[in-house]
Formats: structure tokens, C-alpha cells, sequence
């Protein structure tokens, strides 16, 4: 059974955690999915992996999801940012991290580069960088945005939930482009996207190899997967692009 911790952030205000092996110099750090949570197959495989590998794992829940504090409904794309960027700063600030991202997680951890130099790898799941204005807002009709000004919020029916998604996010996640400018890091990068995800378009993954022109780079299509990713056979072969990432930059140094 996974044994999670809270970390305190802020007066009153505890993020909840997954924290293990505090000791290794290189760490994993999952960051999970719109209205998702630590609960979920993803973290779970990852942390038996990286005991394996004998390499620490965080993982952490933002506001408004799982059993961190706050709602949902007041979360932006900054504030959740400013919880990951929190725990990094508190717990792995002298590690190497590899950052995997799912969904909006990977969003999350594409805009750390600007704050941390240790980030030595990241692996997106279905990927899905500035989401809300390239496959919300662009898509709405004149009348459903005049209905979001109006209301202030969007109800968002996709892959069988439903999320209220409101202006003060959409506004907010304009602020956090991460596609506009090249990066020049060189650590490995994979992103796995599902052949049959409906939610995020294997296009809008595949934007993000255009920002890192330097790195070592590459695109992996995953047969009948959806969204996710979390069948078993998912979760192999996205523990298999972690363990490269982890035995690359276990290397010696020449």
C-alpha cells in the first residue's frame, strides 16, 4: 500500500505527497493529469520502478486535486505550477530530476525549465502544453464564448467526465506559453502518445520536440493506446524510457 505525506505549503495549506528515497542523487518526479490524483496505476508503477532502480520518487497532488488543499475550481495553471516549483525547491533542489508529465502534468513541467538547471530528462504522456486555449477555447462556438463571459466558466465534457473550466484559468494559461520559444537543453526528452487518444492530438505533443532543437529527442506512437496510457503494456514501455533516462545519466562522466 503506497504511504503518502503531507507537505506543508503555505499557512494552513498541505500539498500531499509521495516521497521516496530522499537519499539518491537522481529522482523521478510525476506529475499527473487534470482531475487526477497519486491514486491512479501510473505513480504507483513508477515508484516499484524506480525502487528498483534504486533512484528516489516524488509525486505530488496541486490544489484542488486528490487530498491537497483548496478546490479545484479556483486552481490555474500558475498557482499548480507554483505547487510544483514549491516541492522541488523543498525536496530536490540538489537532485537530478527527470521530470514525466501527464497530460496537463507535462504542461506543469515544461514551464519548470525556466526556474531549475538540474532538470536532467522529461517523458510526456499524451502531452497537453497550453490545452486550454488550443483545444478549449479556439474551439468554441461565438455563442459558448459569449455563454464563458457571461457565466465565467465552461463545462467541459471530454472522455467521459466532466470538468468546469472557468475564464480566470483560461486567462491565466495564456500567461504560460512554453511553445513559443526554443529551449536549448540537451537531455533526452520522449513523449508517448497514445494512437487513439481523444482528448489531446498526437500534433500538439509533437510541438514540443520543435522547442528543444539540441536535445536527444523522440516521438513514440503507442498502438491502440488512449489517453492515459495506463494499460500494463503502457506503463513497460514508458518504464522503459525512464530506465533510459535514469542509465544515461548514471554514466560516469568521460
Amino acid at each position: 500500500m503506497t504511504k503518502f505525506k503531507f507537505i506543508k505549503y503555505k499557512t494552513n495549506k498541505k500539498i500531499r505527497v509521495i516521497y521516496k528515497n530522499p537519499k539518491s542523487d537522481i529522482f523521478v518526479i510525476f506529475l499527473h493529469g487534470l482531475k487526477s490524483d497519486l491514486t491512479g496505476k501510473k505513480p504507483n508503477y513508477l515508484m516499484k520502478q524506480c525502487k528498483k532502480k534504486k533512484v528516489g520518487f516524488m509525486a505530488l497532488e496541486y490544489s484542488g486535486h486528490g487530498k491537497s488543499y483548496g478546490k479545484f475550481e479556483t486552481g490555474t495553471i500558475t498557482s499548480w505550477s507554483n505547487n510544483v516549483k514549491f516541492i522541488i525547491k523543498q525536496k530536490l533542489i540538489n537532485k537530478k530530476i527527470i521530470i514525466i508529465g501527464s497530460s496537463l502534468g507535462a504542461w506543469l513541467g515544461l514551464i519548470q525549465l525556466k526556474y531549475f538547471k538540474n532538470i536532467i530528462g522529461f517523458i510526456g504522456i499524451g502531452a497537453a502544453p497550453e490545452f486550454l486555449d488550443r483545444l478549449i477555447w479556439k474551439k468554441l462556438s461565438r455563442k459558448n464564448k459569449n455563454l464563458v463571459f457571461k457565466k465565467k466558466y465552461y463545462n467541459l465534457e471530454n472522455d467521459g467526465y466532466s470538468y468546469k473550466i472557468t475564464l480566470r484559468i483560461i486567462k491565466d494559461g495564456r500567461k504560460n506559453k512554453v511553445l513559443n520559444k526554443k529551449n536549448n537543453s540537451k537531455f533526452p526528452i520522449y513523449l508517448l502518445h497514445g494512437e487513439k487518444d481523444k482528448v489531446v492530438p498526437q500534433s500538439l505533443s509533437r510541438k514540443i520536440l520543435k522547442v528543444f532543437p539540441n536535445s536527444k529527442k523522440k516521438f513514440i506512437k503507442i498502438k491502440n493506446g488512449d489517453h492515459s496510457l495506463s494499460r500494463v503494456k503502457d506503463l513497460k514501455i514508458l518504464s522503459n524510457y525512464m530506465n533510459k533516462i535514469i542509465d544515461y545519466c548514471a554514466k560516469p562522466s568521460l
